[in-house]
């Protein structure tokens, strides 16, 4: 019998597993899909030459994550490469903002938009180099961050207080309008803002686009070498090497519950596995009450919470083979891992407006991924590995581009849309089209058939919008990695801090379940929280 079973061999589920495993627990990760990695994994599914990643590619937050860092992934395999640049926004008219690891180079890009304007991101940037460490540690630690977010406060005063605290919790059209006159820094921000659900006019996506914007200059956005799978194998090689075992091909069919606690899970195919110690559950939160864990084992109120949970938008992706490099117009886009394409504020406006009204856009916004000159492994020399993704509602009720998506992602609704993506990518790109060998559509149905947490093409595990964060996430009153049932530990994206490559929730959920077997008697208090009758207050 296993000490903890970990649901789900996403990286959350396997960083959890690992510091377990660590800590001399005896660890066995279920995962439903042939092959461990959840969003992160690749394939030569296009083209037998070229290595496509079949979800995320760039992990900022992986290179500045405190948590994968002391994991000394290095050690297991796990190679980083850089693209020249690190993000482009080029502009119909030939201009184009470049974001770089050189700061000297982004001010350079920023001032050649309007005077003053390299100025402007040194001062955003000096900002951040102030707060970084602090702003860091909160993001990582459990809810509430005591102790960071104590250091952090002290720092925000030091660095402006409640004018650059009210800075950070601006719509990102906003912030940019008041740091640059020119639009190229606002294009940055707000480009970034959108790796989110986070729309130009949202509350906070003024904080998240800088702090993405950040963490590309620091970091940049790195790619595993050999593909993004190459992550993964190093996270299992190393809990191999650490005693923990990963089972692919076992759907979890249910949280085994006696008496408030859990005690292990049930697989599809009708096996039981039990568990000494924790459950944790790198798991969709609806799914996992809902489905796993089912309501009578949770309070009422719980149950209604998640009556409004709200997922994040629906991602439309599409991968290439290509023939050659992308033939952008704008210069320093040939050089950018990462391509943002709108053109301008108010096409992002547009698009967000749009998903809103729940049309499909007709100019879609999209991040575009040069892999191959990130990483020259992908392809053969002089070819490129390339995708795209954009955001679609998951309600679709119109199509705002006339041409009758219907968002029943059949074939015809598959085509007409990637068809669609490629007319962006050639309006600051002429030739694109005449260099794909291949494509791969991956409709947001397409992407849960993959990994089951990505929900009608959710990537975040829950919007990332304010109402949604901190001790609203995934629930209000919640934030951290306990749950009502005891023993149950939450490890997904779902938990605080949310979306990204970064280890933080399953991270937590470790670290929670390690201390509650220290101390028994927060055990038996979870228990006791379980305990409520059905409008949810305690009996």
């Amino acid at each position: 019998m296993p000490d903890a079973v970990v649901i789900g061999a996403g990286p959350n589920g396997l960083v959890a597993a690992n510091l377990l495993a660590d800590a001399g627990w005896s660890v066995q990760v279920l995962e439903e899909q042939p092959e461990p990695g959840g969003a992160v994994r690749h394939d030569r599914g296009v083209d037998p030459d070229f290595v496509n990643d079949l979800f995320s590619s760039f992990y900022p937050l992986a290179a500045a994550s405190p948590i994968l860092s002391a994991l000394r992934l290095q050690d297991h395999g796990l190679r980083w490469s850089h693209a020249p640049h690190v993000l482009a926004h080029p502009l119909s008219d030939g201009r184009c903002a470049v974001l770089d690891r050189h700061i000297d180079t982004t001010a350079d890009s920023l001032e050649a938009f309007a005077p003053g304007d390299g100025a402007a991101w040194r001062r955003l940037w000096d900002l951040w180099d102030t707060i970084r460490s602090d702003l860091l540690g909160a993001l990582f630690t459990p809810f509430p961050p005591v102790r960071a977010t104590t250091r952090l406060a002290l720092r925000l005063r030091a660095a402006g207080g409640l004018r650059t605290a009210r800075s950070l919790v601006l719509p990102v059209r906003r912030l940019g309008e008041e740091e640059f006159r020119g639009e190229g820094g606002r294009l940055l921000l707000a480009g970034n803002a959108l790796h989110a659900d986070l729309t130009p006019e949202s509350a906070g996506s003024g904080g998240f686009g800088w702090l993405m914007s950040m963490l590309g200059q620091t970091y940049g956005f790195p790619v595993p070498v050999g593909g993004s799978g190459a992550l993964t194998e190093a996270l299992v090689r190393r809990l191999a090497a650490h005693g923990g075992e990963v089972r692919c091909g076992q759907r979890v069919a249910a949280v085994a519950v006696r008496e408030g606690r859990a005690v292990g899970v049930r697989t599809a195919g009708g096996e039981t596995v039990p568990a000494r110690r924790a459950v944790l559950a790198d798991v969709a939160v609806p799914v996992l009450y809902r489905e796993l864990v089912g309501p009578e084992h949770v309070p009422a109120q719980l149950m209604e919470d998640l009556r409004r949970f709200q997922w994040d938008f629906a991602t439309y992706k599409v991968d290439w083979a290509l023939d050659g490099p992308v033939p952008w117009q704008a210069e320093q886009a040939r050089r950018a891992g990462t391509v943002h394409l709108a053109d301008g504020m108010d096409e992002l406006t547009r698009f967000a407006a749009q998903i809103a009204m729940h049309q499909v856009p007709d100019r879609p916004f999209a991040l575009f991924g040069q892999m191959t000159l990130s990483d020259p492994a992908r392809s053969p020399r002089g070819t490129e590995s390339a995708w795209a993704y954009t955001h679609v509602p998951h309600d679709i009720r119109s199509d705002a581009g006339d041409e009758g998506i219907t968002g029943d992602w059949g074939p015809a609704d598959r085509e007409r849309m990637a068809d669609r993506v490629e007319r962006q990518v050639e309006r600051f790109a002429p030739g694109f089209r005449s260099r794909i060998r291949a494509r791969r559509v991956l409709a947001p149905p397409t992407l849960q058939e993959l990994d089951a947490n990505l929900r009608g093409g959710a990537i975040n595990g829950g919007t990332t919008a304010m109402h949604q964060q901190l001790v609203f996430r995934p629930v209000p009153g919640t934030g951290r990695p306990e749950t009502p049932v005891a023993g149950l530990f939450l490890a997904s994206a779902g938990a605080h801090p949310g979306g990204g490559v970064h280890g933080a929730p399953g991270a937590n959920a470790a670290h929670a379940a390690l201390r509650a077997h220290r101390a028994p008697g927060l055990v038996r208090a979870q228990r006791l929280l379980s305990r409520r009758d059905r409008t949810g207050h305690p009996v």
